[in-house]
C-alpha cells in the first residue's frame, strides 16, 4: 500500500477515526506501507506549513512514526502511462507501480483521476473510505479494534 501525504497527516497529525482501521491494520502488521525518502521528505516540509499549526504537530514523532511504519524502498522509476498531471504527485503512482502495490489511498483528484489506468495494472487509486468499504465487504480481512498510535 502507499499513502499519499494527506492521508498519513490524517492518521500522524488530524488523528481523523476514518483512517482508524487503515492505521490498525498497518500497525497490526496486515498492511505493509512503502515510502521513499522523497515521500518522507514532502511530509516532513508539508509539517511546517503554517496551515497545521492548530494541530501543532510534533513532527519529530511524526517522522519517527512514519520511519517505523514504512517499507522503505528505493526512489521509483516512471511509471509509463501513468503520468499525474501533479508532478508533486507523481512519485505516489511510480512508487505504487514499481511495488507492485495493491493500493494507493489518497483524496487527491489528480492521483484519483488516474484510478482506470491504474486498474489496468492491478492498482486501486482510491479514497481511505473507499478502502475501508472495500474491507468491509471483505469479511476475511477484517481488521480488529484499532490501536492506533498518534502523535
Amino acid at each position: 500500500m502507499v499513502l499519499d501525504t494527506n492521508v498519513a497527516l490524517d492518521w500522524l497529525v488530524f488523528r481523523d477515526v476514518g483512517v482508524s482501521a487503515l492505521a490498525a491494520a498497518i500497525e497490526g502488521g496486515m498492511l505493509r506501507w512503502l515510502a521513499c525518502p522523497r515521500m518522507r521528505d514532502e511530509l516532513a516540509r508539508t509539517l511546517t506549513y503554517p496551515a497545521l499549526a492548530p494541530w501543532s504537530p510534533d513532527s519529530e514523532c511524526v517522522l519517527a512514526t512514519f520511519d517505523r511504519w514504512v517499507q522503505p524502498c528505493a526512489q521509483p522509476p516512471a511509471a509509463p502511462g501513468m503520468a499525474c498531471r501533479d508532478a508533486d504527485d507523481q512519485v505516489f503512482v511510480d512508487l505504487a507501480v514499481a511495488g507492485r502495490a495493491q493500493w494507493l489511498l489518497t483524496r487527491d483528484r489528480a492521483l484519483l483521476d488516474l484510478a482506470a489506468a491504474a486498474r489496468r495494472r492491478g492498482l486501486t487509486i482510491a479514497t481511505p473510505a473507499g478502502w475501508r468499504a472495500a474491507m468491509e465487504a471483505a469479511p476475511d480481512v477484517r481488521s480488529g479494534a484499532p490501536q492506533v498510535q498518534r502523535c
